[in-house]
């Protein structure tokens, strides 16, 4: 029950955005380019402390990358349905444009 009251109050993220024009609508790191799933991909799928991914986006500060998780993780199912979306979408132009390497002849 505690947690319905938490979810019930719709924190309020001051360092995200999201725009229908900037990166087709996906939540953005404010007045950057740098979207909350690539944050999360970075943290929760290769493992990344926030230190870590601050270290290899020096243009963020901690607070903005902890503000992209706290988004991430009350936004879970659908962002993971945007990653597994984009991740399809590029297989497909993979397997359409990237070459196959050739048959290996005995």
């Amino acid at each position: 029950m505690r947690h319905q009251a938490v979810k019930d109050k719709a924190p309020i993220h001051p360092y995200i955005s999201r725009k229908k024009e900037i990166c087709d609508g996906s939540p953005i790191i404010k007045r950057t380019r740098v979207r909350v799933i690539d944050i999360a991909i970075e943290y929760d799928r290769l493992g990344y402390s926030p230190d870590q991914i601050a270290d290899a986006h020096p243009h963020l500060g901690l607070f903005q990358i902890h503000d992209a998780l706290s988004y991430y993780y009350e936004h879970q199912e659908e962002l993971d349905a945007e990653i597994a979306s984009r991740k399809k979408a590029l297989a497909e132009l993979r397997r359409e444009f990237v070459p196959k390497p050739e048959e290996p002849r005995e």
